[in-house]
């Protein structure tokens, strides 16, 4: 790893207490890689060689049962992935692909989870990290089990409005066909949830969202901090 490399990951919160020798340790073995889009970096089911830091670009984890697939998350700079494999040594319960050309520094997870074993304020941020996940997770098992196609169409919107500074103007950060399967539905059904949104100040040309009343759309989505605050 070449040291213009560490002052991007020194600050995370999983490595920012951690002793300056176990850090070194732990980067010791590690390099950066750059890689391609629709590269696949890691296979469910096999075992976890390497944690990955995205440093630039995005990853989508995805999965994959009896000839159908669905998108889980999309990961973006600066964060890891998949930190429970790594740490527990066991298979990936999902694979993950490269969305556009990325940046992504790869940590030997043998290295890992001997730092693990000895830097105690390493193990409190990983645990800390793996809440964090435990606690996303159920957020989104809440959004698909409570709410209609449309309500977490309407959702997903409102984050991305927030995530977008507040425009009400923005471009969708998924494509259409990933973004229906983030949401649990088919692309026919994103498209006629699309449509029902009109009526609620909606309006998607492409990539391009426009939102032409903001508390129409908020009355109708309610939207709700424990299931789409992803930061508690």
């Amino acid at each position: 790893m070449r040291p213009e490399d560490i002052p991007e990951i020194r600050p995370l919160d999983l490595f920012r207490n951690m002793s300056e020798e176990n850090f070194n340790d732990l980067i010791r073995g590690g390099y950066v890689q750059t890689f391609p889009p629709q590269v696949v970096l890691t296979t469910e089911g096999d075992q976890p060689d390497f944690l990955h830091i995205v440093l630039s670009g995005s990853v989508e984890l995805f999965s994959t049962w009896n000839d159908r697939e669905t998108s889980m998350a999309t990961v973006r700079p600066i964060s890891t992935f998949i930190l429970a494999a790594t740490i527990r040594d066991a298979p990936y319960l999902m694979s993950a692909r490269t969305c556009e050309k990325s940046r992504i520094i790869l940590l030997p997870s043998m290295d890992v989870r001997a730092v693990f074993e000895r830097d105690n304020d390493f193990a409190r941020a990983v645990v800390s990290e793996l809440a964090q996940c435990y606690r996303s997770v159920i957020k989104i098992s809440k959004n698909l089990k409570l709410r209609t196609s449309i309500e977490r169409l309407a959702n997903y919107l409102l984050r991305s409005h927030r995530r977008a500074g507040g425009a009400l103007e923005f471009d969708l950060l998924l494509e259409k066909r990933r973004l229906a399967s983030f949401l649990g539905m088919t692309p026919e059904n994103l498209s006629r949830a699309i449509k029902a949104l009109r009526p609620y100040g909606v309006e998607i040309d492409g990539a391009q969202v426009r939102i032409t009343n903001l508390a129409d759309l908020e009355q109708f989505a309610k939207p709700s901090p424990l299931i789409d605050d992803y930061s508690t």
